[in-house]
């Protein structure tokens, strides 16, 4: 990095030598994966031979700004200290998520080994067991269009989904005798390769049967656990760096970083090692520590600060009663995962990291999706602990938080389904998690919380 300083003083966006071969497609460009994925691949040694095609989710005006940097733009690490910034150039390409025709010749292209994907948690559109979500309009309107796509050229077609796109992507390389590929999710999930694999194969099938035997055959789908915070920066903020940068697309995130990598890349890969990434065989207790102790306490922050009127994670992890909550919560996430994971050290970054006050980490921002979040971040560790016989009223003030802040109105909207009017805390809990639902004293014991929450006094 270069540069510390209050702010970044970098003018210059251009490339100062040649681009690097386009070997990496990646689906969902926004800040996060321009903070993690494309600076380890970068920093990699190898850095200069993978270069990544990236694709918005549909947005043109963050590929529109990139392309009229060459796809180069700053990464500023922000502690409290200062800021350190970097130019970021392995992004040769950037475009929006609905142009088809490229992305399909992207995918298809001999030289694209990886597909890296960062769509969030909702991007996907499946079921918990990770089959196409039959209950989603788009889902069903892309299955039928994958049912035709036999008799058509791929590029007239214009799936909604992100992955629907994806798998016209791997029948246009199927067609054109393409090799193999690994197809890497970089998202929030548990066994989040094993949830694409399974996405994947299921509009697949939808398609032909030549394609679900070529992706079995040629396809890899390793896992990952990412940890980089990155919020999204305000207007007040691209206001301020718009003076001193002429940066149509900075971003903005805290200096550390986290990346662990399960599974195989057939084509090969960046030395992301060299980086700082940590491959694994067993990713799931990474995958657990990650998404329960971070994810899953800033769900909590995100409900129970906005309960309390606060607005930053800074705020919310100084706030007594909601730190009090978090180490609770974290207490019993330590008691479902396994030793080696030097868990004391994490604990301690993690505090210092929800502290840098100069990251303004709103938790609005994270309180978006916030239902399916508790599911994956919340219930899995409540289920853990019942079924040895064990309490977890912490789980239950994290479900109890987002009932609340759902009936106060202080969520904000795209914060997921809400509990319907006149709902029972029963009902509630069975839509998050049908095993929690059977378990009447862990139901009463978020009635109870939920009751605490929403008195005067407490908040």
């Amino acid at each position: 990095m270069t540069g510390t300083s209050a702010h970044p003083t970098h003018t210059a966006l251009e490339r100062d030598r040649p681009a690097p071969p386009v070997r990496i497609v990646h689906l969902g460009l926004g800040a996060f994966s321009r903070s993690h994925l494309a600076w380890y691949t970068q920093n990699a040694s190898d850095g200069d031979e993978w270069g990544i095609s990236a694709y918005t989710g549909s947005s043109r005006t963050l590929a529109e700004s990139l392309t009229s940097q060459d796809g180069v733009y700053t990464l500023i690490a922000r502690d409290p200290d200062g800021d350190r910034t970097e130019l970021i150039r392995s992004i040769v390409r950037a475009r929006s998520g609905d142009d088809i025709e490229s992305l399909l010749a992207d995918v298809a292209s001999p030289s694209t080994v990886i597909v890296t994907l960062t769509i969030t948690e909702r991007g996907y559109r499946s079921t918990a067991d990770g089959s196409p979500d039959v209950g989603d309009p788009a889902v069903v309107e892309d299955l039928a269009l994958l049912a035709a796509a036999s008799s058509q050229p791929l590029s007239e077609r214009a799936p909604r989904t992100v992955l629907a796109k994806l798998v016209l992507g791997l029948e246009e390389r199927r067609r054109h005798g393409g090799g193999a590929i690994a197809l890497l999710s970089c998202d929030n999930l548990p066994d989040n390769g094993g949830r694409l694999e399974r996405t994947v194969m299921g509009l697949a099938r939808a398609l032909s049967p030549e394609l679900v035997e070529w992706i079995a055959r040629e396809v890899s789908f390793p896992s990952s656990s990412v940890d980089r915070i990155t919020p999204r920066i305000m207007e007040a903020e691209l206001d301020l760096l718009s003076d001193i940068t002429d940066d149509l697309a900075p971003v903005v995130a805290e200096p550390f970083s986290d990346w662990v990598i399960s599974g195989t890349f057939p084509g090969g890969r960046p030395r992301w090692e060299t980086a700082g990434a940590r491959f694994v065989d067993d990713l799931h207790p990474w995958e657990a520590r990650k998404l329960w102790m971070l994810n899953g306490s800033h769900t909590l922050l995100a409900c129970l600060g906005l309960l309390r009127g606060l607005s930053t994670v800074a705020e919310a992890i100084a706030d007594p009663v909601c730190r009090q909550a978090v180490d609770e919560l974290w207490d019993e996430d330590a008691a479902c995962l396994p030793s080696g994971l030097d868990l004391s050290s994490y604990r301690a970054a993690l505090l210092t990291r929800f502290a840098n006050d100069r990251i303004e980490h709103r938790l609005e921002q994270i309180a978006s999706d916030s239902f399916a979040k508790l599911r994956l971040r919340i219930a899995p560790v409540a289920e853990t602990l019942l079924a040895r016989g064990e309490q977890s009223p912490a789980t239950a003030v994290a479900i109890a938080a987002w009932i609340a802040a759902c009936d106060r109105g202080v969520l904000p909207p795209g914060a997921g389904p809400k509990p319907a009017d006149g709902e029972t805390t029963l009902s509630i809990v069975g839509r998050l998690s049908a095993p929690l639902a059977t378990n009447f004293g862990y139901v009463n014991s978020v009635e109870d919380f939920g009751n605490r929450l929403s008195s005067t006094c407490f908040i």
